[in-house]
């Protein structure tokens, strides 16, 4: 593919994050989407979720949004994947543009680079798996990249994954690793995780690992139930702890944690997690607890949602203080018609402050609808609205359209608009706020063919 299209086809939902890390956000573009299984670690737990390896490869770096709103330029992209017997194979090859930006003034320039990566997996001992994988960005000045080894043995039963990787970046470099065990059997269940990340383990370039010098253990354990008649089918019951290092802080959060899981036969369940223990952050060490919750429910094949939450005593990195903090969210799906879905999601952030009084709240919610009027054909309609309660009105709104018609077997077209909306305030000469309304900031097009030629 020469000079191809790698436009997002639907923005990216809102994020809220009072953490010190960045914002982890999903890859959306088709390009990078398709076939991008075969370049992720062995083990990774998508059942569960309890084990996530580190993220070497993470294609947002490749075309990435700059400081100031501008996309760094791509210029070329190729890809291959497959399998051939016992091996999985995947190779990828992109160019980047030099692209000019500023921050607070200050001028400066993303150079132009070459990307690649290599990933080697092999099957062994039935059904298990051991792979390689190599990713790296190359510029005039600097090369960064990072070499992995990972795999994971599997039995029916349990599950042993790990990973050991090595940063590039030019002559220096650190080491990083993960490990995760999950063991379900018929009464009891085990899960352990493990993660070391070095301080000079920099990937930033290719890579989402922003955890540089820290260190998690994680272990937990307990009983389960099933039950053969009445409305309850399973209970789960679990009890562990957790150690999480920061270098920066030169301290390790300990944590206990019991959680309660109850599963119902008319499709509807629900989860409760208390964990509490002793932290530091910005050189304040104190109690930390945290308690979540969530509820999933699907009654008949044209309903489906979940409701989750949680309160904690955390400390707010966005405002620089220690306060409870509180978050609420739901979503929900009904198949109104044959050719028609409706449903949102609903989320709202509670910060508090010192006082121990609310300091602001922020509302995201996201409706949208789904027609398809005939097979293969589908048009989706979605708009984010971001509301603040300190300022009394809606800050954010993102919009989008996207029509796809997969017209024959792998070959699509599409065509997509997303439009974003941001607040602006104005102000006089003297100071004085003279317009507060919300403006167009951006609108992307995108139509994009795609044609399987057999040969």
């Amino acid at each position: 593919t020469g000079n191809p299209d790698f436009a997002q086809i639907e923005a990216d939902p809102f994020a809220f994050n009072i953490s010190r890390y960045e914002t982890y956000f999903d890859e959306r573009r088709p390009f990078f989407t398709e076939g991008n299984e075969v370049f992720m670690p062995s083990g990774r737990q998508r059942n569960t979720g309890f084990y996530r390896p580190l993220e070497l490869f993470y294609s947002r770096r490749i075309g990435k949004n700059l400081p100031d709103g501008k996309e760094v330029p791509l210029q070329f992209g190729t890809k291959a994947f497959g399998r051939l017997g016992e091996w999985e194979y995947g190779g990828f090859l992109a160019l980047t543009g030099e692209e000019d930006y500023s921050i607070d003034g200050e001028a400066f320039t993303e150079p132009r680079a070459g990307f690649a990566s290599a990933r080697l997996k092999k099957q062994i001992l039935d059904n298990s798996s051991l792979g390689v994988l190599f990713v790296g960005k190359k510029t005039a000045q600097d090369f960064d990249g990072v070499l992995d080894v990972d795999g994971a043995f599997r039995t029916s039963d349990w599950q042993l994954s790990y990973q050991l990787a090595r940063s590039i970046k030019n002559s220096e470099g650190d080491f990083a690793g993960s490990a995760g065990f999950v063991q379900f059997k018929d009464k009891w269940i085990t899960l352990s995780r493990g993660r070391y990340v070095g301080k000079d383990f920099d990937v930033n370039q290719v890579g989402f690992v922003p955890w540089k010098g820290t260190g998690e253990l994680t272990t937990l354990t307990g009983p389960r139930w099933y039950f053969k008649e009445g409305s309850v089918r399973e209970m789960l019951l679990y009890f562990g702890g957790t150690l999480n290092y920061e270098r920066v802080d030169h301290f390790t959060d300990r944590s206990a944690i019991l959680g309660f899981n109850m599963q119902f036969r008319k499709n509807w369940g629900y989860e409760i997690t208390l964990i509490t223990g002793r932290s530091k952050d910005q050189g304040k060490k104190f109690t930390s607890y945290e308690i979540d919750y969530s509820s999933w429910f699907n009654p008949s094949p044209k309903w489906s949602g979940n409701v989750y939450g949680g309160y904690a005593r955390t400390y707010n990195f966005a405002r620089d203080y220690l306060a409870f903090y509180s978050w609420y969210g739901s979503s929900f799906n009904w198949h109104a018609l044959k050719v028609l879905d409706l449903g949102t999601s609903l989320n709202a952030f509670i910060e508090g402050n010192p006082r121990n009084k609310i300091e602001d709240i922020t509302w995201n919610a996201r409706p949208y609808f789904s027609l398809t009027p005939v097979n293969d054909l589908n048009v989706r309609v979605y708009v984010d609205n971001v509301y603040a309660r300190s300022k009394g009105n809606i800050r954010q709104v993102i919009a989008g359209l996207l029509f796809s018609y997969n017209f024959s077997p792998k070959s699509w077209i599409y065509f997509a608009v997303n439009e974003l909306h941001n607040r602006q305030e104005e102000y006089d000469v003297e100071g004085k706020l003279v317009s507060d309304r919300l403006k167009l900031t951006d609108r992307v097009g995108v139509t994009k063919l795609k044609y399987l030629y057999y040969f």
